[in-house]
């Protein structure tokens, strides 16, 4: 998912979308109308690692073509929902979008947006929750100064008599930040604004896969454009995805990572890696363990590099909110890697030694440059510790 914005904000994938047009010109008073445009927006997900559901109660979001104006400043368009709306996130995923409401906006940039969720209270104290795998939901805690809603910046043009849509695509695996020991669970939003494209990559993998930490996501150079879970047949759509040549990456836990170069999208066409007779099914895989602890609120991931110098992320989430702690269990396999061929030709799978249990560790910190790490060869049932420190 390309990160047209990166959006602090929880609430599963949102879908920012959608300029109809009304008229300018002259009214009967001879006062001049202000073109306008429509913004439209929708919810949708991306895959979430260990959790049975992801509830966010949405009241209303705002954008304002000033990316400084305050919350109190005149200027703000809105979409208000009422009532507000609890949504599982984890039902949005494979390309369903939960339409929000739409609003005419004056014609224009519109640089800043804002995410007001209702708060947990005594009597909704679930408004905002979340239901770790094998355990009793849980409030989310949500970010300070939620009256005003969370801020992000956005770039997008609202032109007269035109339609522009765009999805706010919410990731609750690298979202939700657990605290500890203490049980409970923090909202750190990621969320990426991207347009509503028809364009797509349509696959199945084996119903032996489904559920764990199973992921299936498009990338270019290690770089996350969109991401999911498939659904319980095993089929997985990523929807929207920009035009372009991807890599995709099947990551499943215990298995060997399964990756699919030069994988082509073209405007309009969702692109089938494979049909529902050839599932996607890696061998079972050895795993080692890379942990360590990085400064509060930074974002660890791990990469592999495969041969021509090509990245793949494997797996990456937010660090513990209260430790800075961080751990991944990895296959030792060496990757299997194709190269996308189109119907009715077959994938023909060969193993990477090149990245066989190598990997890379990256640090993100909003503000600061990345940090990396690369890791010596990992062996089955071993651990390597790394540590990152942002000034």
């Amino acid at each position: 998912m390309k990160m047209v914005s990166n959006l602090k904000m929880i609430f599963g994938s949102l879908v920012l979308a959608a300029l109809t047009a009304c008229g300018g010109g002259e009214g009967g008073s001879g006062a001049a109308v202000v073109d306008t445009g429509t913004l439209r927006f929708a919810m949708t997900d991306a895959p979430s690692c260990g959790y049975d559901s992801v509830n966010i109660t949405v009241e209303k979001v705002r954008v304002h073509q000033s990316s400084s104006a305050s919350d109190s400043d005149s200027g703000w368009s809105e979409i208000a929902l009422s009532p507000s709306r609890r949504i599982n996130l984890l039902n949005l995923t494979n390309g369903v979008l939960d339409e929000l409401g739409q609003t005419p906006l004056p014609v224009g940039k519109y640089t800043q947006l804002r995410m007001i969720l209702a708060e947990n209270t005594s009597a909704n104290p679930l408004a905002n929750s979340v239901k770790p795998t094998g355990s009793a939901e849980v409030a989310l805690k949500t970010p300070s100064g939620q009256q005003s809603g969370v801020k992000t910046n956005i770039g997008i043009d609202i032109a007269a008599n035109k339609l522009a849509d765009f999805v706010l695509d919410f990731d609750a695996c690298k979202s939700i930040v657990s605290a500890g020991n203490s049980g409970q669970y923090l909202l750190k939003p990621v969320v990426t604004v991207i347009p509503r494209y028809i364009s797509a990559v349509l696959g199945f993998v084996d119903p032996s896969l489904v559920g764990g930490n199973t992921t299936v996501s498009v990338q270019q150079n290690g770089v996350v454009f969109k991401a999911t879970t498939p659904d319980s047949a095993g089929k997985f759509l990523l929807q929207p995805v920009a035009p372009g040549n991807y890599t995709l990456v099947l990551a499943a836990q215990g298995r060997t990572t399964a990756i699919i170069t030069n994988v082509v999208v073209a405007t309009d066409t969702v692109t089938a890696v494979n049909a529902s007779g050839t599932l996607l099914n890696p061998p079972a895989s050895a795993t080692g363990t890379v942990n360590g602890t990085s400064t509060l609120n930074s974002f660890v991931n791990a990469a592999q590099i495969l041969a021509g110098g090509a990245q793949a992320e494997i797996v990456g989430r937010v660090v513990d909110g209260t430790t800075g702690a961080y751990s991944y269990a990895l296959p030792v396999n060496a990757p299997l890697v194709a190269s996308y061929v189109a119907a009715p030709g077959a994938l023909v799978f060969a193993a990477d030694a090149s990245a066989a249990a190598k990997y890379t560790l990256k640090a993100s910190l909003t503000g600061f440059a990345d940090k990396t790490a690369t890791l010596s060869t990992l062996g089955a049932g071993a651990t390597i510790t790394t540590y990152f420190v942002f000034p």
